[in-house]
């Protein structure tokens, strides 16, 4: 039972507004002498004497009449969350060739998405953070396009444009997978990286790895610069990122290995990859897996065709590799993939030695001043 309760409904269209008063015992208003084909926006507020809720809002979109009627209909985004959406409608009564899906916030260009005629539903992805979205599903059928519309507010975020991975840690992404991370704030160019969220407290930015064999290490300096591969899989992320990343903060490096059933690690307090020659600054080791990096330390880096510091021996020739060699290596963790003989392996040689190729490497780096919060 409410007592002297009542609700306040405000219902907006771009060319008028309505208000109403219902009796706060109803769960269900109809809405009359609607226009056709036109989003309305509605907020409800309940009032108890002088006190007054919050309001709560939601959108729709009336249907058309006559040919205008062959459009989709129910047009909802559900799921909401500060980075996705999920967008779900019914088909039209006359089959469409195809969907074109628009959807826009203020100060961003709009995107644009061709959605086969079989699907109903479309997850939206790398959205903004407290930003109201409009979206439009067109029907194409030759000339004809209807459409319908609909608008959604994605939830808010402490950082809503992380700098790395222990930003979005801290926002509550406790889950390990890809994240668009902003380094030079949100008028910089994002970067989408892999993020590490449960490893020794979380928030470690991937640059390496190897489990499979599935891609193919021994490459040139272009591809080294640029990057290769696939953030769900094996790659490497790129000289000229890992630079950009290693010198934004002080940061710590972790390597993590395993082979069979065994699992090491190795820590440095200090790392950086220099601009020049994507030098190698490496130092202050802990762990399990011993040291064998520091004896890279001050190297760089260097491929099979190209060696900024000549020597006798071509290193990444010779041990199949791109790699901060120095005559020749300790480690060589892009080496090829299950060698085990003339040292042309992944190797970390105070481990297993230089005859054996270990099967799982990442390579991992964060802010040396983070500390990973409580866990829930």
């Amino acid at each position: 039972m409410f007592v002297g309760l009542k609700c306040n409904f405000s219902v907006f269209c771009a060319e008028s507004q309505k208000r109403l008063t219902v009796s706060g015992n109803a769960a269900e208003q109809q809405l009359s002498s609607l226009k056709e084909s036109t989003t309305y926006t509605v907020t409800i507020t309940s009032l108890l004497g002088s006190q007054k809720s919050s309001t709560a809002t939601t959108s729709f979109t009336t249907t058309a009449s006559g040919r205008d009627a062959d459009g989709p209909r129910d047009l909802l985004a559900t799921n909401v969350t500060p980075r996705t959406a999920v967008l779900s409608w019914k088909p039209p009564s006359k089959p469409a060739q195809r969907y074109l899906l628009t959807y826009q916030t203020q100060g961003q260009e709009i995107k644009e998405v061709i959605v086969d005629a079989a699907v109903t539903q479309y997850n939206l992805t790398r959205l903004h953070p407290g930003s109201l979205y409009s979206v439009q599903l067109i029907a194409i059928r030759g000339q004809h396009r209807p459409s319908i519309s609909t608008t959604f507010t994605t939830g808010i975020l402490k950082y809503p444009y992380p700098t790395d991975c222990t930003q979005e840690l801290l926002n509550g992404i406790r889950t390990s997978g890809e994240v668009e991370i902003f380094p030079q704030g949100k008028l910089g160019t994002p970067m989408v990286v892999y993020c590490d969220m449960e490893t020794d407290g979380g928030g470690w930015m991937v640059f390496q790895r190897r489990k499979d064999g599935s891609e193919d290490f021994f490459r040139g300096w272009k591809d080294y610069v640029k990057g290769f591969g696939n953030l769900n899989g094996e790659f490497w992320f790129g000289l000229e990122k890992i630079h950009n990343l290693s010198t934004m903060a002080k940061m710590i490096l972790r390597v993590d290995l395993r082979d069979g059933g065994e699992s090491v690690f190795a820590k440095y307090s200090t790392f950086e990859v220099a601009k020049k020659y994507y030098r190698l600054k490496v130092g202050g080791y802990s762990g399990t897996a011993g040291d064998s990096l520091s004896y890279h330390n001050n190297q760089v880096f260097s491929t099979k065709d190209r060696n900024p510091a000549p020597s006798i021996t071509s290193c990444a020739m010779s041990y199949r590799g791109g790699w901060w060699y120095m005559n020749c290596h300790e480690a060589n963790l892009n080496g090829l993939y299950g060698i085990d003989v003339k040292h042309q392996g992944i190797i970390w040689t105070s481990w297993k030695g230089k005859d054996h190729s270990i099967q799982f490497t990442e390579m991992k780096m964060r802010p040396a001043d983070f500390r990973p919060p409580p866990k829930k």
